[in-house]
């Protein structure tokens, strides 16, 4: 038994919980860089256990009734589909032997879209600031075109590289939806929308043999009681302060995935 596998799950299974960032990205950088797995070994575990994970905490959401599903069903008719036609891609993709380096160089283009989005956040919550008087609790049919596209692009990462299920999707709905949901709210949507994905892409790696059962288990081991402790305090925490801890969340993790990607640029 690997104890800093254990500890890791726990550490990030809390992370995910208190903020809905961090379960796809760090886990596939640990995978493939400290415990040396495949690229397509790394994304399967990584997405079967942002699927376990994320599980627990929208359960936990759920009691507090914080989960806005309109929301969550708009994006997931762009994201389930392009989930399903990603991982089909993928198939034909493995058969043709080229998938461990095209995988790695879309995994790391993907952890740059997500850093580049986290150092851009300022600008867009300035521009989204100039709109916000105009925006109504309700959703427009811009919104709701603009949520589906915002699917298919989450979709198709997540389902590729296991990466931007947290911290894309954290941003993407502040921007899109900045009077509809609270702080707390906010990660329990975000968290609730990435389950069926990451669980679609799990099963579909899981079909492919590209999960590695033993490091999933250790890693689910710590997890599952961070994930719930980190929901119960992310509901119970003052929304300016789950507020500030979301946005230096956000800001530690492009520093972190800017710095994790550098060796292999």
């Amino acid at each position: 038994m690997n104890w800093l596998l254990i500890f890791i799950g726990l550490i990030t299974g809390f992370l995910v919980g208190l903020t809905g960032v961090g379960a796809g990205a760090l886990i596939s950088l640990v995978l493939l860089f400290m415990v040396g797995i495949p690229a397509h070994t790394a994304v399967g575990t990584a997405l079967a256990f942002a699927a376990v994970t994320k599980i627990v905490a929208t359960r936990v959401f759920y009691g507090y009734s914080l989960v806005d599903w309109t929301v969550v069903s708009i994006m997931w008719i762009g994201s389930i589909s392009s989930s399903i036609a990603s991982l089909i891609w993928m198939r034909n993709l493995a058969n043709s032997g080229q998938d461990v380096s095209l995988i790695k160089q879309v995994i790391a283009g993907a952890i740059l879209l997500a850093i580049m989005s986290l150092f851009l956040q300022p600008t867009i919550e300035y521009l989204g600031a100039r709109r916000l008087a105009a925006n109504r609790p309700g959703i427009s049919t811009s919104q709701v075109v603009l949520t589906i596209i915002a699917g298919v692009m989450l979709g198709t990462m997540i389902t590729l590289t296991s990466v931007g299920m947290g911290a894309l999707g954290l941003i993407i709905l502040t921007q899109l939806f900045p009077k509809r949901m609270s702080p707390p709210s906010l990660v329990a949507t975000n968290v609730a929308h990435a389950v069926p994905l990451a669980f679609f892409g799990g099963v579909g790696h899981i079909f492919l043999d590209k999960v590695d059962f033993s490091v999933l288990l250790q890693l689910l081991l710590g997890s599952v009681p961070g994930a719930i402790f980190g929901a119960l305090l992310a509901a119970a925490l003052p929304h300016q302060t789950l507020r500030t801890v979301l946005s230096a969340t956000l800001w530690i993790f492009g520093l972190q995935l800017w710095w994790a990607i550098l060796p292999s640029s």
